[in-house]
């Protein structure tokens, strides 16, 4: 049994709070010391294996024993899931060979080299986010009006998604993720975004047009695959959820963590071509927004760093504790620019490595070389400390980021 930190002997339940915003909870001491671990999901009660270390999370996202299938009974989700959870997926819940054939449908548009040709528009749309956020008095709030809505215009211009409808996809996506939400608000959720993206695949069908809904049509119909728009509606919904919630996470975090560290802030802007690359690895390797967890069942037994963990077991690849691994990144509390690595995990490992990264490094490096151009007095509003945070949820965030400059 777990014990809290008072010694009470009272079980904790996973997952569990930061203490700071940059700080990985206490408890995960014992869990990396100890490697593989077992847990009790606080909105489930369902018992899976943790997994900690740098090369043990790699391991397990890259052995075929280890599914991602959210049909299996003990896949951990972290809410309780309605049955639409289990079905409503797209390839991120799909094994080999259907999660590489759906996959590749999509995979092309998110090329580095097809994601550089979108430079120039994002760069239009990060000054266009300055430009509204300086037509304003500060405080402002900055996760609001530019980190969120940046990604959130970007992966809707690619979709052929209407500019009005963003907000709609907002808060529908945390409803779907939002780890405070009831399984009746989920469903609805689901519902209502499946309604939307189906009437927009559907005219995508008849009048077909550049965007990459467009494009994904035209390569089902050149393949001798069968085509639901089912299919198609449950990857549209994970490229627009992930697409803008992810990214928009990591811009706010990211920018509070460097205004946190103004010696590698100054660093960043004495070199920003050079520095940009490494600090955006850095920053998403500190951050970790995806830090409870990359989940995912045994389908035999599997021995992991001495321990088995039986067929039919959920399990969590800890992607924060993977991050911190002094063994691949020395003195891993502290942020140093200089260091970036693309041997961070934050965008997953293996063939479910996030397909969107390359477009998400590119929206955060225009971003934040940019945003500390234009606004060189950028500063939080409020301590970092009194930020209130998404503790628990499905992607680690803040619920607002004030910040202010000189008018």
């Amino acid at each position: 049994m777990t014990t809290t930190a008072d010694g009470s002997g009272t079980q904790e339940t996973f997952p569990y709070a930061r203490p700071a915003a940059f700080t990985p909870p206490p408890q995960y001491a014992a869990m990396v010391e100890n490697g593989v671990t077992q847990v009790t999901l606080a909105n489930t009660g369902l018992r899976v294996w943790t997994v900690t270390g740098h090369e043990s999370v790699r391991r397990i996202l890259t052995d075929p024993r280890a599914s991602a299938s959210r049909k299996h009974a003990n896949f951990p989700f972290y809410f309780v899931a309605p049955p639409e959870a289990r079905t409503e997926t797209s390839f991120i819940g799909y094994d080999p060979p259907e999660h590489t054939i759906s996959r590749q449908k999509a995979a092309a548009a998110f090329t580095y080299q097809r994601v550089q040709k979108l430079r120039g528009r994002i760069q239009e749309l990060v000054d266009e986010h300055i430009d509204r956020l300086l037509a304003l008095p500060p405080p402002v709030d900055f996760h609001r009006l530019f980190s969120l809505s940046l990604p959130t215009t970007v992966i809707c211009d690619m979709l052929g998604i209407p500019q009005n409808d963003h907000d709609f996809i907002i808060e529908h996506s945390n409803n779907m993720f939002g780890i405070l939400s009831t399984p009746e608000q989920r469903v609805a959720a689901i519902v209502e975004v499946n309604a939307y993206v189906e009437k927009l695949v559907a005219l995508k069908e008849t009048e077909p047009g550049e965007d990459l809904i467009s494009t994904i049509i035209a390569e089902y119909r050149k393949s001798d695959e069968d085509y639901t728009r089912r299919d198609l509606v449950n990857m549209v919904r994970m490229l627009m959820n992930g697409g803008h919630e992810t990214t928009g996470s990591m811009l706010s975090f990211g920018t509070a963590c460097l205004l946190d560290n103004p010696d590698q802030l100054a660093e960043l802007l004495a070199d920003p071509e050079t520095m940009i690359g490494p600090a955006t690895e850095e920053l998403l390797r500190v951050v970790t927004i995806g830090d409870i967890g990359v989940p995912r069942v045994a389908l035999e037994d599997i021995e992991i760093d001495g321990t088995v963990i039986p067929a039919g077991d959920g399990i969590l690849c800890l992607l924060l504790t993977a991050n911190r691994d002094p063994e691949v990144f020395p003195e891993p509390e502290k942020l140093i620019l200089r260091r970036g690595s693309r041997k961070q995990v934050g965008f997953g490992h293996g063939a479910h490595h996030c397909i969107g990264a390359e477009l998400a490094r590119l929206e955060m490096q225009i971003a934040w070389t940019t945003l500390f151009r234009r606004i060189p007095t950028l500063r939080l509003a409020k301590p970092l400390e009194d930020i209130p945070r998404k503790e628990g949820a499905i992607v680690y965030g803040v619920r607002e980021l004030p910040v202010t400059w000189d008018e």
